[in-house]
């Protein structure tokens, strides 16, 4: 039975790695997903079957497990097919909130039902309750700002208010480890309480635009997490599976933060999206922005050599991915070249619009990341801006007070024409106005992004 238990956890820790490294291309994404999930249910069945503890005892309360499994399968399957692409981001920091919430309750009971509570083992116990609680109210938090329920917060004394926290926690674990038996006075009690009011206060005063990287960052903490409940349960696949969401997830927020010009520190501390400077007209100057209308639109596009189509939260908000493909399509037949610009944190999580884009269909080489992207911008005779925003802001770059200064962009003002479909003249999720709408290419097409493509597309096939 060991045997079996042992080869089980490498095929499942095999499962996982490979998985993983099929996340990394959209072709082969949904594959891993599948492969990394049959590794888990393999994992999970083995442990039940066949795990015995120290001597030599199976697991007891299998109906119950299986039965706590099948409620929390039924209600994840239903939450999953009934989300919206635009709740996505939502449910993926629901879910890691309770990957987090799951860790700190391995080691609260672990630590009441360990027969010793050697140094090491408190050790492990604290900094899985730590981790776990902050990734779980620091996730509900970040929920709740993505449903728009939950405001930034920022004070100036924040970070000293988080700092002074953070010591407290810390130095109240070092003198529980020095003095075991105060864990039993509630102790443990005090620091998970800490920890859960730290999460809460480390994600409030983060601005709404740097969600992304706070939702990467928090699923890392998941991950280390989960590998501490491994060295408690002396786990390996779980140790694997806790290490690879770890490291991936630290790797991803490091990545994100790279593409927004930023430190890490800069995005925890600086609170950006929360003010600055206002952009055109901030000081006093009046911009107009220039309007097109639909026909003037299709006979552009029509006629163009290459067209890039830049995606952006609006396209999610509208569901307009696949009239966007029918765009793209019908442009095509007409040897128009078309391609998607995506800039790696426009959407509200990581690869947002990637996935909307491959649930409609579009061949995975017209999606062109930021690099390629701004090396062919020159050529583009029309860049269509479908819902984005802050990621096509020049301010990043021309505008040294700017709170986005300094972010790499798509630079479509570099475009030989630019149209903007937006519902208003609104502000992004940075809170600041876009000089692009005011630039002498741009053109702006007001109303519903799925509204307006799906007219375009009318107007394309009347010429």
């Amino acid at each position: 039975m060991e045997f079996i238990l042992e080869i089980s956890y490498l095929v499942a820790s095999i499962t996982f790695i490979v998985g993983l490294k099929m996340l990394s291309n959209p072709e082969s994404a949904r594959r891993g997903n599948l492969i990394a999930a049959v590794g888990m249910v393999l994992a999970i069945a083995a442990t039940i079957f066949f795990h015995k503890d120290a001597e030599g005892h199976s697991i007891q309360n299998i109906t119950w497990i299986l039965a706590a499994m099948a409620v929390g399968t039924f209600i994840g399957y239903l939450m999953a097919v009934r989300v919206k692409m635009t709740a996505m981001p939502q449910m993926v920091s629901f879910f890691n909130g309770m990957g987090g919430a799951c860790a700190a309750l391995i080691s609260l009971i672990e630590y009441n039902t360990h027969p010793s509570h050697e140094t090491g083992f408190l050790i492990v116990v604290l900094l899985g309750l730590v981790i776990g609680s902050v990734s779980f109210s620091g996730s509900m938090v970040a929920y709740g700002k993505l449903e728009g329920k939950v405001k930034d917060l920022y004070l100036s004394m924040m970070p000293i208010i988080n700092g002074a926290i953070f010591l407290a926690i810390v130095g109240v674990s070092v003198y529980g480890i020095v003095n075991p038996d105060m864990f039993d006075n509630g102790l443990l009690w005090i620091i998970l309480a800490a920890s859960l009011i730290y999460g809460i206060m480390f994600v409030l005063p983060i601005g709404g635009a740097d969600m992304p990287v706070v939702i990467s960052l928090l699923n890392s903490f998941t991950g280390v997490a989960a590998a501490l409940g491994g060295f408690l349960y002396d786990n390996q696949v779980m140790l694997t599976g806790g290490i690879l969401v770890g490291s991936a997830g630290t790797i991803l927020t490091i990545l994100m933060c790279n593409a927004m010009n930023r430190s890490l520190t800069n995005v925890i501390i600086g609170s950006f999206g929360g003010g600055g400077k206002a952009g055109p007209g901030g000081d006093g100057e009046d911009k107009v922005a220039k309007t097109i209308t639909l026909s003037d639109a299709a006979i552009l596009c029509a006629y163009a050599n290459k067209v890039a189509v830049i995606p952006g939260y609006g396209l999610a908000v509208a569901q307009a991915q696949h009239v966007c493909h029918d765009f793209d399509k019908l442009l095509s037949e007409k040897g128009v070249e078309v391609t998607y610009d995506i800039h790696p944190v426009a959407g509200r999580m990581p690869g947002h619009m990637n996935v909307l884009l491959a649930e409609a269909d579009v061949s995975y080489d017209k999606l062109l990341e930021l690099e390629e992207a701004n090396d062919g911008i020159g050529s583009v005779d029309v860049a269509i801006v479908v819902g984005a925003n802050d990621v096509v802001n020049p301010a990043a770059e021309n505008d040294p007070s700017s709170t986005i200064y300094g972010m790499p962009i798509i630079q479509v003002h570099k475009a030989k024409n630019v149209i903007i479909m937006k519902r208003s003249m609104g502000k992004g999720y940075a809170g600041i106005e876009n000089e692009l709408f005011f630039a002498d290419n741009t053109r702006m097409l007001f109303g519903d992004a799925k509204e307006s493509l799906s007219k375009l597309v009318s107007e394309i096939k009347e010429l």
